[in-house]
């Protein structure tokens, strides 16, 4: 069943975002998000093993990797490889957006590890780290066929009989087509995965401490980086600073306690590092346009 998605989920001290329902039997899962709907109304900096392909329904949306920052409009699409750092944010209209997910285990298209589709097919593209997010536009005449079989995808209902073979064999296609327009990206040189793998352990270090006070030099430390090349890396990547980063990510926490429990706004303020809640509640007016107490009465309607 397709879940309606308004917020993300991760594990405990990263930024890998759990997938409820994705299991090894079926590795495999679909939702519809609209971002409008999300904490600050941006979907924050996360990663998953499983393959993202979207297709943009409705509005536009604005998708960010360390190495891109696109921006897709209704009927776009695009896939988002394996362990790629991504957010989203509306489109500069910032009106509510529908867009269609398939989460999806490499293996749910090869089968075994190491099998001769996996060989061809499928690892191939999933560890060429130079390829982050292949963007599809319905305007590119060989993107056409691929975005009308991704959308088409999302109509396969699971009360159809052999609704799981017939999801992998529409998913199988749709990705061989994906696989021959990357073709070309595939032999570029491969100047990514040492950068993303940096910026990953620094996240990681910020999301484990947060309610801590944080250096830039304790964030390159664990990335074994200069404070110069942690700025780079952020700046590069992020598109913002380190504190810039360290500030949001406290943001999605103090959001998610707001909403999710009946705690003080003073404790939340220092679960979150904020600090004090004076502070936090500055943080808020000028990133929120509210108040946490405004912003906690909205969600409870």
């Amino acid at each position: 069943m397709m879940k309606k998605v308004s917020q993300i989920s991760f594990y405990t001290g990263s930024r890998e975002e759990l997938l409820p329902g994705f299991t090894s039997k079926f590795p495999y899962i679909s939702s519809c998000s609209d971002i409008t709907k999300h904490p600050g109304h941006f979907c924050p900096w996360h990663w998953h093993p499983a393959m993202e392909l979207f297709y943009l329904k409705q509005g536009s949306l604005e998708y960010n990797t360390p190495g891109s920052r696109i921006l897709l409009a209704e009927g776009c699409g695009g896939l988002i490889n394996s362990n790629v750092p991504h957010m989203t944010r509306p489109g500069p209209d910032f009106a509510s957006s529908t867009q269609l997910l398939h989460l999806f285990d490499p293996s749910f298209i090869s089968g075994v590890h190491g099998s001769l589709i996996d060989e061809k097919y499928v690892t191939p593209l999933t560890t060429a780290s130079q390829i982050e997010i292949i963007p599809l536009y319905p305007d590119h005449p060989e993107h056409k066929q691929v975005l009308s079989a991704i959308r088409d995808s999302f109509l396969i209902s699971e009360n159809t009989p052999g609704y799981e073979l017939k999801l992998r064999s529409a998913l199988s296609d749709i990705w061989f087509q994906i696989f021959e327009l990357a073709l070309p990206l595939m032999q570029t040189k491969d100047r990514f995965d040492k950068r993303n793998k940096r910026l990953r352990l620094m996240m990681v270090y910020i999301h484990e401490h947060y309610a801590e006070k944080i250096s830039v030099k304790d964030i390159a430390g664990t990335a074994f980086a200069s404070e110069r090349e942690c700025f780079r890396l952020f700046h590069d990547c992020l598109h913002m600073s380190p504190a810039e980063y360290i500030k949001n990510y406290r943001l999605q926490a103090a959001c998610d306690m707001l909403a999710n429990t009946r705690e003080h706004i003073t404790f939340i303020s220092q679960s979150c590092g904020f600090g004090s809640s004076s502070y936090m509640g500055k943080i808020f007016r000028e990133s929120m346009g509210c108040t946490p107490n405004e912003y906690r009465t909205k969600l409870r309607g």
